[in-house]
């Protein structure tokens, strides 16, 4: 990943929209790759604890971010995540390393790779872990060479296949592997994925790049791993999207919640082409056919290419990375939250960046797009629980939900209600706007007809702080269009400084004959990450309230509209932490 920049190309409407899309949705966050002079050796003096996650992946101190080559080998789920081991602002990247059996529980290992070649002096940005026939695992990642940013993909191997936590890992001389062309930018050129194995006998990798504004997925084959030919055509282009970071491509069974490798080349299938907008910071995917023939991806018809298309999370997401799990026979998805406070802050506390809760992840049976949710592990942190059933929602009304520790739970709901004919219309005047905008039109306060309803999440006694997840039915003719908002704009009272606090949404594809949505939240002091109608519509969300923590955090179930919600059944709990013994490890190198 590499910081935005702006290019000599631009025409004057295109920059205006460019200009717009950057303030609407540059996430909040700087680029990973920016560099703060002077500050990224800054040792970390005192960590603060406040907003510090209670069960997501966090080191105890300094920056993290993109979740690199993350793989199962031999019974060990192994993460390689980017690291600054001197400081809590990007800089001095190595790839930390993280070792599990249950996807949980982690064992911190000395760093597995780092700057210390002449094709990686500059920089160990992200990559991609692929298993080698005879079980062999390799990892393609990208080095920067020199001070013009010069990236170029590199690839090591583990120095002891016999070692069950591959701890150290080699860097053989015959690197680069990949080195860009004159027709590649090759000062954005990186992140090469899994690689997959052709029936042609020929293994592929893919990596993001742009030429001008043109989003590409740079297409390159292999007979062996390592003499690697660029193909004349990229595998997917789109012109006006900007760089292309983080490409993740894989097939996904037209049926079912099972996954596939790379390399499955079986019938009812389709691919998923991801990439991570530079532009805009968020991960936008599509679903379509890879025609092996031509080496060619045709993202589906109703799959929408660029801005407006499918996010995998509609809030605060980015560089995940994926990979097949033999051991369960499941695709899963990690991604990168990054903080809504600024540098400063960052600095104070100590530590920046957290990896979301991993995601197995499926295509849903209408073949249009994908479903996630929470990795079955993650119910083993599960402690005291409270239910609620069969409850009445009246317009105003909320019901806090005792019994559990609110600042660190899981909550899951289900909502009922007996009538679509309340549903407000909805203008057309929102037709061009993104869901965060009608989101930020119509919050959790503005009274509607069927919602707002949902969740009042990390909230103060008297509301003075909160961040509402909730629901909105609007009617579209004779159809409905379902809104899904997770609200930070009332998260926090803090003052004197520069807080991203946004109202991130997203449209539930859901039909609403049963007349019930599902609601899960995942929350833990500083993150509440959602999933919407079972996983269709996922938002995370990174807070950081002043009065709502530890024990003053509150969780209410509310209802702003006038038709009356039921609560079906409200299952919470509250979440324990899992075991993370991080003086095992050590972070120099």
């Amino acid at each position: 990943m590499d910081c935005l920049k702006k290019s000599s190309l631009f025409s004057l409407p295109f920059f205006l929209l460019y200009f717009s899309i950057i303030l609407s949705f540059s996430n909040g966050v700087n680029a990973s790759h920016k560099v703060f002079s002077g500050l990224q050796s800054t040792s970390t003096v005192d960590v603060k604890n406040v907003h510090r996650t209670g069960y997501h992946f966090q080191p105890p101190k300094n920056w993290i971010n993109d979740p690199n080559a993350p793989m199962y080998f031999n019974g060990v789920y192994h993460l390689f995540y980017q690291y600054n081991p001197h400081g809590s602002v990007w800089g001095n990247i190595v790839w930390a390393h993280s070792v599990s059996t249950d996807l949980i529980n982690w064992i911190p290992l000395e760093p597995g790779i780092y700057p210390s070649k002449v094709f990686d002096k500059y920089g160990t940005w992200s990559g991609s872990a692929t298993i080698l026939p005879n079980n062999k695992p390799i990892i393609l990642y990208t080095g920067i060479v020199d001070a013009k940013n010069t990236q170029v993909q590199n690839y090591a191997i583990p120095a002891n296949l016999s070692d069950p936590f591959l701890r150290k890992w080699i860097k053989p001389d015959n690197n680069p592997l990949i080195v860009a062309d004159v027709s590649i930018n090759k000062t954005q050129f990186r992140d090469p994925t899994t690689g997959w194995l052709g029936r042609d006998g020929y293994w592929r990798t893919l990596i993001g790049s742009v030429w001008g504004q043109e989003g590409l997925a740079i297409l390159y084959k292999s007979r062996d791993f390592m003499k690697w030919t660029k193909v004349q055509h990229p595998l997917h282009s789109v012109e006006g999207t900007g760089n292309w970071e983080c490409p993740d491509f894989f097939p996904v069974l037209l049926h079912g919640t099972n996954g596939l490798d790379a390399s499955y080349t079986g019938k009812n299938i389709k691919h998923v082409l991801k990439v991570s907008l530079d532009v805009t910071r968020f991960e936008y995917y599509t679903v379509g056919i890879y025609d092996t023939k031509r080496d060619r991806y045709i993202p589906d018809k109703n799959s929408i290419d660029g801005w407006k298309g499918l996010r995998l999370d509609y809030g605060n997401y980015y560089a995940s990375k994926s990979f097949y799990d033999p051991r369960k026979n499941r695709r899963i998805m990690w991604g990168w939250a990054n903080e809504s406070d600024t540098v400063n802050d960052d600095i104070k506390k100590g530590w920046a960046g957290i990896q979301t809760i991993p995601r197995k992840l499926w295509l849903d049976p209408s073949g249009k797009q994908l479903v996630q949710w929470p990795v079955e592990e993650l119910e083993t942190l599960r402690e005291q629980k409270i239910q609620l059933s069969n409850r009445k929602l009246n317009k105003g009304d909320k019901i806090e939900v005792k019994g559990i520790t609110p600042a660190q739970a899981d909550v899951e709901v289900t909502f009922s209600f007996s009538s679509l004919d309340k549903a407000e219309p909805f203008d057309p005047k929102w037709a061009n706007l993104y869901a965060q905008d009608v989101c930020a039109i119509k919050g959790s306060t503005v009274q509607g007809g069927l919602g707002p309803f949902g969740l009042l999440t990390l909230a103060s006694k008297n509301l003075e702080e909160y961040t509402p997840v909730f629901f909105r039915v609007f009617s579209v003719q004779d159809k409905y269009k379902v809104l899904m908002c997770s609200d930070a704009s009332r998260s926090t009272l803090e003052n004197g400084k520069t807080m991203y606090k946004p109202s991130f949404a997203g449209y539930v594809d859901v039909d609403l004959t049963s007349k019930t949505l599902s609601l899960r939240s995942l929350i833990d002091h500083s993150v509440v990450e959602s999933f919407g109608a079972g996983g269709k519509t996922c938002i995370t969300s990174r807070v950081y309230p002043t009065l709502a923590i530890y024990d003053n955090a509150h969780l209410f179930v509310f209802n702003n509209g006038t038709e009356t919600i039921k609560i079906e059944s409200l299952n919470a709990w509250t979440m324990g932490k899992p075991k993370m013994n991080w003086s095992f490890g050590h972070s120099s190198y």
